[in-house]
């Protein structure tokens, strides 16, 4: 698997962002409407990954600035066929260490009652329950999770096909 940063707008990332969105019509009824501004996830402010394996493209995810020190995680994604291979766990090791790398010191992210496995992603990697942000903090099937990226227990080390990435 090869997990590579692409800019926002590139086709590749575009197409996987159309379908996060379409997963969140079919979950909750409705695309994620947090405003998303594509320069965001410009280095050293953010970053957008793409995972693939050969032409197959698998998933995707980004960081971008969320105040001094804190990263926020948005558009996780995998693609259908290639769940339930690690291929989150690598996309999330990785943008882990590059917002860390960046000076990023927390990061933060939001899911859902209805993405169950996204909840027990982050959970067993260190995140912890926090107050809720944006626009869906009133929302009572709304989560809110940080990660101390600097704290002296590192995430769980991975286990588990495609549990590793490199970025390119």
């Amino acid at each position: 698997m090869l997990i590579r940063a692409v800019p926002f707008g590139d086709p590749v990332a575009q197409d996987l962002i159309v379908r996060v969105q379409e997963e969140y019509v079919l979950r909750y009824g409705g695309p994620d409407a947090t405003p998303v501004d594509p320069a965001e996830f410009t280095a050293p402010d953010g970053v957008f990954l793409v995972a693939s394996d050969g032409p197959a493209v698998l998933g995707c995810g980004g960081w971008r600035a969320h105040g001094p020190g804190r990263a926020e995680l948005k558009r996780m994604y995998v693609v259908p066929q290639a769940r339930r291979r690690g291929v989150a766990r690598a996309l999330l090791t990785e943008l882990e260490r590059s917002a860390a790398a960046a000076g990023r010191g927390v990061l933060v992210l939001f899911t859902g009652l209805a993405q169950p496995e996204a909840i027990a992603l982050y959970e067993a990697r260190g995140y912890r329950p926090m107050p809720g942000f944006g626009p869906y903090r009133d929302f009572p099937e709304a989560r809110y999770y940080s990660r101390d990226l600097t704290a002296d227990d590192p995430a769980p080390a991975e286990q588990g096909p495609g549990a590793s990435g490199s970025l390119q």
